[in-house]
């Protein structure tokens, strides 16, 4: 296994690439999930991350929780509940008394998720959105008798506001968790929110960072360098044309570059440039085939030069 990193002051050990979830029961069927699952515990990845709201979006999947109910089938009929830590989230809305923070909803959803995972604990319970209606101390409340219950070893922030989440962290004491990880959006083309808003912040407090988007949506493979190359697959015609612009093709070009003199792909460059980043434990990152997993667990053994660091930021 690749050497770990503690996420935060959480005592979760985790190595520096988590498989994200979201394809699970959605763009891959059970059988290539397992496969998938299979591929990066195999290729040295010990965390998987997913939420209870993957993949509602999806015609005939309201009220989510394919995802979920995925893993918690392969957990099940693999026996790797021990040696896998599960990263999952609430809050997102699952229908219209379903959403948000409160105390209430947390003490339901987590319960839902524990049945679908079929699992007793949860090692990383995430709040996927702040409900900025609510006292930042409310969901800590909640995520403290969770906690005591056994239920939840650790929480996680994702997709909050800069000022919401110091306050979250400074409200943590008087028996209240504190969040050890954040979830922003972070990758070499979007990186200015994070780097300006988020690092002095996790830095400064020490809790883990595990960015999505870690390939921009796929864009940061390369297969996406035309309006053309959007239509390859679901994904690229969702990207749209954000990325598709000369900031965009200049990233591409270092990419390119890099990955040329490693002999490598330029998603594993992209993610190994993630594991180097000053305040980043480990980027999420998924895929839909064996290969590509196999492919994405292999920048976990890449080390980038300075030099490379440089090129690729331009």
């Amino acid at each position: 296994m690749a050497t770990t990193r503690e996420l935060g002051h959480s005592g979760l050990h985790i190595a520096p690439l988590v498989l994200g979830g979201n394809v699970f029961g959605w763009t891959a069927d059970e059988k290539t999930s397992f496969d998938l699952l299979d591929a990066f515990v195999a290729g040295g990845g010990n965390a998987i991350d997913t939420a209870d709201v993957y993949s509602a979006w999806v015609p005939g999947h309201e009220g989510g929780g394919q995802s979920e109910t995925v893993i918690g089938k392969w957990l099940a009929q693999r026996g790797r509940r021990d040696d896998v830590l599960i990263l999952t989230k609430v809050g997102m809305e699952l229908g219209p008394d379903k959403k948000g923070l409160s105390k209430a909803y947390i003490k339901q959803a987590v319960e839902a998720s524990l049945k679908r995972l079929q699992t007793d604990y949860i090692d990383l319970y995430q709040s996927h959105k702040d409900d900025e209606a609510l006292p930042v101390t409310e969901p800590l409340e909640a995520y403290a008798e969770l906690i005591k219950e056994g239920k939840i070893r650790a929480i996680g922030a994702s997709n909050f506001k800069p000022a919401r989440l110091q306050a979250a962290l400074d409200a943590a004491q008087n028996g209240l968790p504190r969040y050890e990880s954040l979830q922003p959006e972070y990758n070499l083309y979007d990186r200015e929110a994070f780097e300006h808003d988020d690092l002095p912040i996790v830095q400064a407090s020490g809790i883990g960072v595990i960015p999505y988007f870690g390939l921009a949506a796929g864009f940061l493979t390369g297969k996406y360098r035309s309006e053309d190359d959007l239509q390859k697959s679901q994904r690229g015609a969702g990207i749209g044309k954000k990325y598709l612009n000369d900031k965009g093709f200049k990233i591409l070009k270092a990419l390119d570059a890099v990955a040329g003199r490693h002999g490598i792909s330029q998603a594993q460059v992209a993610l190994a440039w993630l594991m180097q980043a000053p305040g980043i434990t480990a980027p999420i990152a998924s895929g839909t085939s064996v290969a590509q997993v196999q492919e994405l667990t292999k920048a976990l053994d890449v080390q980038l030069s300075a030099a490379d660091v440089a090129e690729l930021q331009g």
